[in-house]
């Protein structure tokens, strides 16, 4: 099978369906960002090194709901009641409960925490914002079509698991947090 398909050539692409539409819409704009969000995962999956298997498996459970929160997305006639295949709300609570546990390791906040750190903490700041990011695209989408609750609720919770799993990384690294100074 060919990669390329020449197809796309003139800008557009197809949607689980078949449906051809403009690269830049709405729709590719968010399940592309889930895309683009999964390969930032993929680079932060290898600088995880030798990290506890528990945020390993997190890791790549979430990179496998990211593709079924994808499809989702590039499917036309999904609406809020289609199911998203392979999400629900157990892993929005798998990420809660994840979320706790590094936390009961964190020390409280005090101040606003500047991205970076050790190299897997950077990493996974930047996984927040594309996450943030895709959240953005999701609602820009669904202005104009219906979209499942679970898609918002599951992408939101995703952010807040990047940005503890950053500071309970410079943590278990010994690096200190660097705090923003107004």
């Amino acid at each position: 099978m060919k990669v390329y398909t020449l197809t796309g050539d003139k800008g557009t692409t197809a949607l689980v369906g078949g449906q051809r539409v403009d690269k830049d819409c709405m729709r590719v704009e968010a399940y592309g960002t889930i895309d683009e969000l999964n390969s930032h995962i993929g680079v932060l999956a290898t600088l995880l090194g030798n990290c506890d298997q528990a945020s390993r498996d997190m890791i790549f459970n979430i990179q496998n709901q990211l593709f079924s929160l994808g499809a989702y997305l590039a499917t036309e006639d999904a609406d809020e009641k289609s199911p998203v295949y392979g999400l629900g709300d157990d892993n929005v609570r798998a990420l809660e409960n994840r979320i706790d546990i590094m936390q009961e390791n964190l020390p409280p906040m005090k101040s606003f925490v500047l991205p970076g750190g050790c190299p897997a903490a950077a990493h996974a700041d930047v996984c927040r914002t594309v996450a943030r990011r895709a959240e953005r695209r999701i609602i820009t989408l669904s202005h104009n079509a219906a979209v499942n609750p679970l898609a918002l609720r599951y992408i939101n919770r995703l952010s807040d698991f990047f940005f503890v799993l950053s500071r309970w990384l410079n943590v278990q690294a010994g690096t200190p947090e660097v705090l923003w100074q107004k």
